[in-house]
């Protein structure tokens, strides 16, 4: 089945010229040309994927991505924006975007954001690939729409929260997502490109400490006086979810 693309943007020729593209490259895309008409067919249609102007009349891309947030809907949410001071992308980033594409924009880049938010919601694949090695026997998570329960931790996905037994762990954005995507794949060894890739839609190369960054944010909130280690690492190849 083609992946669903759900675009909102209120100029016509780069709608058309948007959609148009997007189908070539194989997506089903319904295009709308206001906020109003992307929430409508949001929660009607539950796409893929959004792709959302931030300027529109109206319900503007922003307020789309507060009111679905708020509804605990946890789609993918890309922003086509003309506005490039730090500060609009940030307010993007808290209304609940996942990733921005500044216009005038090369649509090659708007494939390959849109590829890498939709491997987010992607389980690695463990069968002969690169990304990773085979879980152990027994170990594998419990994942539903909802959920993830992996390890002795339970993710509420469309809530954002987690909880180690009883008790509950206060993440960033990045850190959850750092967090689901070890979850989903517990017992699994990530390596480093597959979690640049998934995380942050590409690798920052072999001297970047972004990765190992997060993981230390995570360990020191995850770990417990007597538990075991729930993050380890795998020495020169990434990391993996397991208790030990």
């Amino acid at each position: 089945m083609p992946q669903t693309v759900l675009l909102a943007e209120d100029d016509r020729a780069i709608r058309h010229a948007l959609e148009r593209a997007l189908s070539l490259e194989g997506y089903e895309v319904t295009a709308v040309a206001d906020g109003v008409e992307a929430l409508a067919h949001a929660h009607r249609d539950q796409p893929d994927v959004l792709l959302l102007d931030v300027m529109m009349p109206g319900i503007d891309g922003l307020q789309v991505c507060r009111v679905l947030r708020a509804e605990g809907d946890r789609t993918p949410i890309l922003m086509l924006t003309a506005l490039v001071e730090t500060a609009d992308r940030i307010a993007g980033l808290d209304a609940g975007a996942d990733d921005y594409v500044v216009k005038p924009f090369d649509v090659e880049e708007v494939f390959a954001r849109l590829r890498a938010l939709l491997r987010r919601t992607t389980p690695v694949t463990t069968g002969g690939g690169s990304g990773g090695t085979a879980p152990d026997p027994g170990r594998e998570p419990l994942i539903s729409d909802r959920q993830v329960e992996a390890a002795g931790l339970r993710m509420d996905l469309q809530a954002r929260r987690v909880w180690r037994g009883g008790r509950e762990l206060e993440l960033t954005r990045t850190e959850f997502e750092l967090l689901e995507l070890l979850a989903r794949n517990a017992g699994i060894v990530l390596d480093h490109s597959t979690i640049y890739d998934r995380i942050w839609g590409y690798d920052f190369g072999p001297g970047s400490k972004n990765l190992a960054v997060y993981v230390g944010y995570l360990r020191r909130k995850l770990d417990e006086p007597g538990a075991p280690q729930l993050i380890h690492t795998v020495r020169g190849v990434g990391y993996v979810l397991r208790e030990d």
